[in-house]
């Protein structure tokens, strides 16, 4: 029986992830060792709280005694890495939160991981670290091409430069002490649990709300959108077939600009909940510092090496997600009256300024 530790288990994509694992592999254990920080929510995971397979720990990746402890306890086999401060607004206002969690948290586990697994000829067979990013390392794009993994690092804000700082600590874990790991950067995610800060769970809350839409500028920057589903078999898939020491970009080949995923989702929600649901929501806002105008990714090397592609067309995609927040309207409720309410309040308060 193969074990994961699974970092960050009980955030959007991490408790994606493993219900993912969870109902596709009946002989693993999964460890989810989350910090429970405002975005980390045991709700997720309530259906399978109670599995002999599954064990909760509560703790921080930048606590090494406990990390030790762990590998310790238990027969570790892959370390799957989303523990991470994720928000770039956040980052602005507090980048040393970022570079704490993300680098030093990352390399901290590193350095357990490494500890645990080296022997004398090199690394025990069957361990892998996978570190999960984001194309947000890249940088930014005009408006033709594509992030590739040979694309050149040129992250703009804090939060980017704390995931390419950590991808870096990452890669050199490979070339000076030949550790297995991979990387893999991800456009951007949608799908059920994503904390209501990122903007498509945000605009469904407000315009359920009656609340005004922020839109940073002009609302034409573009991203790629993944359906969160099919970023976990991704990341299986690297888990257990990628090549070590390799980088595996993980797109959804589904670009659109933030106001076109705004009256997306205005147009769903007008037609099954209420027509008052309008355009007239819409409040632009004073452009995010440093705000990337496009990110979009080539997802060819991960189709032609490991045979994943994205299966979900984000029409189909976007109302699954919209109707999952209407179909689990208390979970939200629950998220934006606790330790989320200041933060979304004051989200709403600048959009109306």
């Amino acid at each position: 029986m193969k074990t994961y530790l699974v970092t960050g288990g009980a955030g959007f994509i991490g408790s994606n992830f493993i219900h993912h694992m969870l109902s596709k592999h009946l002989e693993i254990k999964i460890i989810n060792l989350d910090k429970l920080t405002y975005a980390g929510n045991l709700e997720n995971l309530k259906d399978i709280q109670d599995s002999p397979n599954y064990t909760f720990i509560q703790g921080d990746i930048c606590d090494k005694k406990l990390l030790e402890n762990l590998f310790s306890a238990h027969h570790i086999d892959y370390v799957v890495n989303f523990a991470a401060e994720s928000h770039v607004d956040r980052s602005i206002k507090s980048p040393e939160i970022f570079v704490k969690t993300n680098v030093l948290g990352t390399v901290n586990l590193l350095n357990v991981a490494k500890n645990a697994w080296q022997i004398q000829n090199g690394f025990k067979k069957g361990k892998k670290f996978l570190q999960i990013s984001t194309d947000e390392v890249y940088g930014t794009l005009g408006d033709t091409g594509y992030f590739l993994e040979n694309t050149s690092i040129d992250p703009h804000s804090p939060y980017s430069s704390s995931k390419a700082a950590a991808d870096l600590m990452v890669k050199s874990y490979f070339d000076t002490y030949k550790m297995p790991v991979n990387i893999t950067r991800c456009s951007n995610n949608y799908g059920p649990y994503q904390f209501p800060e990122k903007l498509i769970p945000l605009i469904i809350n407000n315009c359920l709300t009656y609340k005004n839409l922020p839109v940073y500028g002009d609302g034409m920057n573009v991203r790629d959108w993944l359906y969160v589903e099919d970023h976990c078999k991704a990341i299986d898939i690297v888990i257990n077939h990628g090549t070590v020491g390799e980088v595996y970009n993980i797109g959804g080949h589904n670009e659109r600009t933030n106001m076109q995923i705004i009256k997306t989702i205005i147009s769903y929600l007008s037609k099954k909940v209420d027509k008052g649901i309008t355009e007239n929501l819409i409040t632009y806002v004073e452009d995010r510092k440093g705000h990337d105008k496009r990110y979009a990714i080539d997802p060819t090397k991960i189709k032609n090496q490991l045979g994943w592609y994205p299966e979900t067309e984000f029409e189909v995609g976007i109302n699954k997600t919209i109707q999952w927040n209407l179909d689990n309207a208390q979970w939200m409720n629950n998220i934006t009256t606790g330790e989320y309410e200041n933060y979304y309040n004051s989200m709403y308060e600048k959009s109306t300024k």
